[in-house]
């Protein structure tokens, strides 16, 4: 951990400093965190966005996208001059511009079983994808490594968001498997409110700054629903399933014999 802040960091970060749950070991901690986010998208952003300015001094970006123009209604850390561009890319300028103090490590390309392992070089994981597969392959990796998620989901004017740590309930304890192909629509489909990935995103955001930090409760065992039309937020408690083949009572030891779909059809042989 650094020893000190600088003058410039003192004044760039003084709204946490003086804050007891954060102070300037707190800052310490947020700048030596990594924090790799799976998704630069409508979810990813502000994620990315906020995570960088809390001064979180390393994180990786995980997507295999490029900008569309389609994507600016709700995807902020992109911008009109990058349509064509790699999402990675245009989220590590918006970083750089923002905050000198986060380094990026950009990662163009989908997440799979083959590469997965990347994961583990983070301390946190926000899950900010938007497709079953890449959600049971980030909680089953993070489960057998112990590293904590941050989860979030979001459908046209409703989000939802979770969080995984090592010792509560994961992601098949609340979704055992994953919907039929076909029966969840995605955005490109049924259109999503611009501005409700950025509230879900936020809370996100807000989960893994206290998971490093280490202060507060995250929603572990909780998932906490938003509906933005009705502006109402519900937290429904879920518990750990002794028969979940990832956090149970005969838990895997590997996601190698785990078969992830394109159609998202999880099973475990």
């Amino acid at each position: 951990m650094s020893l000190s802040l600088d003058a410039t960091q003192l004044d760039r970060y003084s709204r946490h400093i003086i804050m007891d749950e954060v102070g300037p070991p707190g800052q310490k901690r947020l700048l030596d965190a990594s924090v790799l986010v799976v998704g630069a998208g409508g979810l990813g952003s502000p994620v990315i966005q906020y995570l960088a300015a809390a001064g979180v001094g390393h994180l990786g970006i995980v997507d295999d996208d490029v900008v569309e123009r389609s994507n600016l209604q709700r995807q902020v850390v992109h911008r009109d001059d990058d349509v064509g561009t790699p999402k990675v890319e245009s989220a590590a300028a918006f970083v750089h511009g923002l905050n000198p103090d986060v380094t990026v490590e950009t990662y163009e390309t989908r997440l799979e079983k083959e590469n997965v392992g990347v994961l583990a070089d983070y301390d946190v994981v926000v899950d900010a994808s938007d497709n079953f597969p890449t959600r049971y392959l980030v909680n089953d990796f993070c489960r057998i490594n112990e590293i904590p998620v941050a989860h979030g989901a979001i459908y046209k004017f409703e989000g939802q968001v979770t969080t995984l740590t090592p010792d509560g309930p994961c992601y098949r304890c609340l979704f055992p498997e994953a919907p039929e192909p076909g029966t969840v629509p995605d955005c490109a489909t049924t259109g999503v409110l611009g501005v409700l990935p950025g509230t879900v995103g936020c809370i996100q955001a807000t989960e893994a700054v206290k998971l490093v930090l280490d202060e507060g409760d995250p929603l572990v065992g909780r998932l906490l629903f938003y509906d933005a039309m009705d502006m109402t937020f519900e937290t429904v408690p879920y518990r750990r399933n002794s028969d979940c083949p990832v956090c149970g009572d005969d838990p895997i030891d590997s996601v190698a014999d785990v078969e992830y779909t394109d159609a998202c059809a999880v099973s475990l042989d």
